[in-house]
Order: C-alpha cells, then structure tokens, then sequence
C-alpha cells in the first residue's frame, strides 16, 4: 500500500479529531501514506460531526466537494466516516451515492483493514457496529497538532441525557479509559515532545463513572485522574475542557490551586440559567445551585478563567426567560462565552417539543448575546495591557506572516482568541515571556521580554 496516498478532512470537535488520527495511525502502520494536499490523494477520508444542522450541512458540503474532485479523475476512493454517518447510516448510503464507503463511529478503528478490501474488489460499502471501541496507550496515532500539544481522550459515550443533545444515540453511554491507560498515553506524547495535554471527553466529571459502578473499589475519578496527570514529566500545561458544574467539588479546586502543571481555565458549558428552561433541557441543577458553583471557583482560585457556552431558542424560551439569561451573562462577566442557536435534532425530546421557536428570533437573540460578550471581553482584555504574561509560540499569525501567534494559558487552542506578537523571535513550541502592550476583543498584543 505503499503508493497508495490518504487524506483526511476531520470536522467537527477535537474528540472527533483524535479518531481521526487514529485512524491515519493504524493506516501508516499497514504502509499507507498520509498526505496533507488532497490533490496528491488516492483516498480521501471525511471524518463528519452530525451534532447540529450547521455541522451536517458543512459535512454534506465537504463530501459533495470531495465527489467533485473524484469525477475529475485524480481521486479513486471517497471514504465518508464519522458521526454523520453513524447517526444516519443507510440514509446517507442512499442519497450519496458518490461515497466508495461509509464507516461509523463503531468502525472507525478498522479503517485500513475496510480499505484495503475496498481498494482489492470488495462490493461491500456500509460498515457500521455499536459504537464500543475504546483506544488504549498503545493505539497507533499520528497527532495533528502542532507538536508541543495533543488532545488526550479520556472517555466514550455520554451518561447525560441532555433534552437538546444527540450524543448518546451517535456515540453511546460513557465507556472511561483506566488510569493507568491514560497516563501511559500521556508519558508517551510527553516523551514525543508534548507540553500542553488537553484533556477532552462529553463530560470531564463523570469520568470513571461507570468503572466504579462496576468495581466500587475502583480508583477512577475525575481527582484521581488529575493527581496521576499532575505526575507526569514533562508536561507543562493540563488543560481540561468540558466538565458539567455539578461535579466540579471542592476537593477538585484545591487540586487545580495547588498544582503548577494544572490549567486555571474552567470550560463549564452551563446552556441557559432559567430554571424551568433548564428543567426542560433536563439539565440537573438549578440557578442557585450554578451559582454556587460559581462563587466556590472565584473564591478558591480568584484568577481563574471561567468559559461557558449558551443555548438561546431552546423550545418555550420567552422573552423574559431569553432577558434573565442576557442579565446573567452581563452580571457574570464570563471569561469566554460561546453561543448556539438551537438545533431540533432527531429522536431528542427538544426536537418533539412544543413552542419551537423561529430563526429569525434566535438569530436575534445569539446578536444580543454576543453584543453583550464583545463589551465584557474588550473590557477583561484592557485589563492585561502593561502585564507580562507567559505564552506558548504557536507559529505565524494567521492573520500576516509578519506576526508571531501564541497563547497564554488562558487560552484554548481553535476556541479561544490568541496573543498576536509584533516584536521579538521565538521558535514555535518556546514558552516565552510576552508584554502586552495592546487588546482587542478576543486578542492580544505584545512584545517578548527577554532575560526575564
């Protein structure tokens, strides 16, 4: 399989983007090569997200781009996988027929084993299976990533039942990684060179949930999980990314206090404050007890950075429930907010409910929302000007080549804004000491400071 030449288009969030490396793992194993120009391809992989209208539309598009290249000659497999494909299985068989092969998220892993009997005359295209694979320490991966950081994956599947969400009818219940198996991975990437680790999964909380339900001996928690991290050399930066407010305890914020290596940024995806909008989201807390969660984080650790994603058009949504959520938000002063309109998705009670509210109201009320952040987010960014902080060199700017781009630690690679630096040299991967001496909205100025 040496000639034979892949290239992935990956969609979606970062936990689709680590089976997406698996996947290029497991196919250089078997003599495959991975190319990065989808001009250069034989194969072209489209690992889709099917979690929201917008994310199905930009998978379809990617697909039906790929199909038109393939019609030109040079492309001679189209491999759709993914979420899409899982949730949607023999109906996007059907309407794309351009596609060579469809693999579901419960087959990803045998990506070169289908292809390869693809590329030998198999007839068969449909590959699906429950999506029960778990990768382990020694799963073949190429990281995508620039290479002082990777995502790290601690879980499967989702015990949530969330009234907006579609994820367990794509990804399944919560399956959690041992201890011992995530930090093997994680010695291994910091052996290759890795500083950051970016620790993702549905819900960072419920991790080892259902290995405790199972063993209660058993030592797998999110504390536990997080002092085995914090021992690992080489690391320099742990960032966790969606843990649900209920499970964020205080025994977890005097860890995150007291650890260098742990990351002061709290990714908290909260959907709304109102408690009857709450309520019918199925989400298990009430605004008091947000609330709490709140001032228990500020008051443990008084710089720590708190982001939060919203949902505005949630079914029934009136007005003054929409205005109570713009005055939470503008009382708050969140670090970072992300803002969805809602999405009605199949066989989720949200997408059956009464009171569906039109685009154009959500279309407003996502303006406001974010109107609000713009001013919350220029102001926070004021405060940094004249400060040194320490970033990590990303490389180029995206915006001029006359730029260095990095990232404080409060900052999330792809999600959150970045330190634009106009004066000095770094190489990328250099953790460097940056004055500020500029903000904008959601980025930062500043020059590096050296001999300090």
């Amino acid at each position: 399989m040496k000639d034979s030449k892949v290239h992935f288009i990956s969609l979606g969030c970062p936990k689709n983007l680590v089976d997406s490396e698996i996947m290029a793992g497991t196919l250089l194993g078997d003599g495959f090569q991975i190319v990065n120009d989808e001009s250069e391809a034989d194969t072209v992989i489209v690992n889709t997200c099917g979690f929201i209208e917008d994310s199905k539309t930009e998978s379809v598009q990617r697909i039906l781009q790929m199909a038109e290249l393939k019609k030109k000659g040079r492309l001679k497999k189209l491999v759709v996988a993914g979420c899409l494909t899982q949730r949607y299985k023999e109906d996007l068989v059907e309407g794309l027929p351009e596609a060579d092969l469809f693999v579901g998220s419960g087959e990803f892993q045998n990506i070169s084993k289908i292809l390869k009997g693809s590329i030998a005359g198999a007839a068969e295209k449909r590959y699906f299976n429950l999506p029960t694979y778990l990768q382990e320490e020694k799963t073949p991966r190429v990281n995508s990533q620039p290479g002082h950081r990777a995502y790290l994956k601690i879980s499967e599947g989702c015990m949530k039942r969330c009234a907006f969400c579609a994820i367990p009818l794509i990804r399944g219940n919560l399956q959690s990684r041992t201890i011992a198996n995530i930090v093997s991975e994680a010695k291994l990437l910091a052996h290759q060179g890795v500083k950051e680790l970016i620790i993702i999964s549905h819900d960072f909380t419920d991790y080892g949930w259902d290995i405790r339900r199972k063993d209660p001996r058993a030592l797998e928690s999110p504390v536990e999980l997080l002092r085995a991290l914090n021992e690992v050399d080489g690391i320099k930066w742990i960032r966790l990314l969606y843990l649900y407010p209920d499970g964020i305890t205080p025994e977890m914020l005097e860890l995150i206090k007291a650890s260098d290596k742990l990351v002061k940024y709290f990714d908290m995806p909260l959907q709304h404050i109102n408690d009857r909008l709450l309520k019918s989201m199925n989400r298990k807390m009430t605004r008091n007890e947000i609330e709490t969660v709140l001032q228990n984080i500020r008051e443990s650790i008084p710089d720590a950075v708190i982001r939060t994603q919203f949902i505005v058009g949630f079914p029934g949504e009136t007005n003054e429930q929409f205005e109570e959520l713009l005055s939470f938000i503008a009382a708050q002063k969140f670090d970072r907010v992300g803002c969805f309109k809602y999405s009605p998705e199949e066989d989720t009670p949200g997408g059956k409910m009464d009171g569906q509210i039109d685009e154009a109201t959500k279309q407003q009320r996502y303006e406001a929302v974010m109107e609000v952040q713009q001013n919350i987010s220029r102001e926070k960014h004021r405060e940094f000007v004249g400060k040194t902080v320490e970033v990590v060199v990303e490389g180029l700017s995206e915006e001029t080549d006359l730029l260095l781009q990095g990232r404080t630690s409060q900052q999330a690679p792809e999600i959150d804004g970045v330190v634009l630096i106009n004066d000095g040299e770094a190489r990328i991967g250099e953790f460097v000491r940056v004055k500020i001496t500029d903000s904008m909205e959601y980025d930062l100025i500043g020059e590096i400071v050296k001999g300090v």
